[in-house]
């Protein structure tokens, strides 16, 4: 019963977000749509972007701040000038789009990311973007994915597999393969510790495995929000609707940070471990004090067209370059645009 009540708590909540969503951009200057013009020159050219059109997901580099956007099912198109000239990259290995926020998964240390996208093909890439490695296909593929970055091979993923009833997949040979552990429908969050550790959240906590999915033991009554367990700086960072949450010890317990933040986005790391970005439906909310507080920098920009997010982390992937300061947004089916925030 406290499963089920919570369940429904967390959810109403978050599409009560949805439902007082300003109907007009809180703040529309500034906001610069960046894909019209890639978009205009494929469709002139006779190119038909298949459902649901225009752009299909975004993703920053943190530390070279390389800007690459997918255009729905025809490709990964990579920007080194935040999004004022694009050249595609990965022809024929990369292409899909982003059901969830880090189905593109960047390594917050840079130049490695992975690409867990559904309808289409899926990948990674450790150079940057210069050259990638295919996952294996499983079918339409993913819905998002942990990697286990610490790994300077990042061979360890664990990932969901889009519309399966629940489908939870790893890998150990960093998706050239895959290895079924089991339906779980209940989760809806992953994240990864090397070959064997893994987490996962559902709507009553987090649960930990140890021996590579197929046992699993509840260790914590917080509730991740937050798609994927990040790793930065020697600590793993979490979405949970209690707030940010952190792990020491790969995975085995987890710690609150600072205040309650309502996200469903991120996290992104700046500069340092003290400033983090998340978002959630309205827009933007940044710490510079490590998570002890928050405050909102920017709403999300006006959106036409496209799929409305119904959970959190759905649909609407962003990304944030700290070097320069610049948010990007992307919703599926929609426009993507770019955010100079102010000095």
């Amino acid at each position: 019963m406290a499963q089920k009540f919570w369940m429904t708590f967390a959810l109403l909540a978050f599409l009560t977000q949805v439902i007082a969503a300003p109907a007009q951009d809180a703040a529309p200057s500034g906001w610069v749509n960046i894909s019209d013009p890639l978009i205009t020159a494929l469709t002139n050219s006779g190119t038909r972007i298949k459902w649901p059109g225009n752009t299909g997901g975004i993703a920053v580099d943190r530390a070279t701040g390389i800007l690459y956007l997918e255009v729905c099912n025809l490709g990964l198109w990579k920007s080194a000038d935040h999004g004022v000239h694009f050249t595609r990259v990965a022809q024929d290995m990369i292409s899909g789009r982003c059901e969830f926020g880090y189905s593109f998964n960047c390594d917050p240390a840079g130049l490695r990311m992975a690409c867990f996208l559904l309808d289409g093909d899926c990948g990674m890439t450790f150079d940057g973007g210069s050259t990638w490695r295919p996952f294996a296909p499983m079918g339409r593929n993913w819905d998002y994915g942990a990697v286990d970055w610490p790994d300077p091979g990042a061979k360890a993923i664990f990932a969901a597999r889009h519309e399966s009833g629940g489908e939870m997949y790893v890998s150990g040979d960093d998706g050239a393969s895959w290895h079924f552990i089991g339906k779980h429908p209940e989760f809806n969050s992953v994240g990864v510790f090397g070959p064997l550790t893994l987490v996962a959240g559902r709507s009553d906590g987090i649960l930990r495995s140890t021996d590579g999915g197929q046992t699993w033991t509840k260790i914590s009554d917080i509730h991740p929000v937050g798609r994927v367990a990040i790793y930065f700086d020697g600590l793993a960072y979490w979405l949970a609707a209690e707030g940010l949450i952190t792990s020491a010890d790969n995975g085995a317990t987890w710690r609150k940070v600072g205040a309650a933040v309502s996200a469903g986005w991120g996290p992104f790391f700046g500069k340092n471990a003290q400033q983090i970005m998340v978002a959630d439906v309205h827009g933007f909310l940044k710490t510079d004090d490590g998570g002890k507080t928050w405050r909102r920098v920017a709403s999300m920009p006006l959106f036409q067209g496209g799929l409305v997010p119904r959970l959190p982390g759905q649909f609407i992937t962003i990304g944030w370059d700290p070097d320069a300061d610049i948010l990007y947004a992307s919703r599926m089916g929609s426009a993507a645009y770019r955010l100079r925030l102010a000095k």
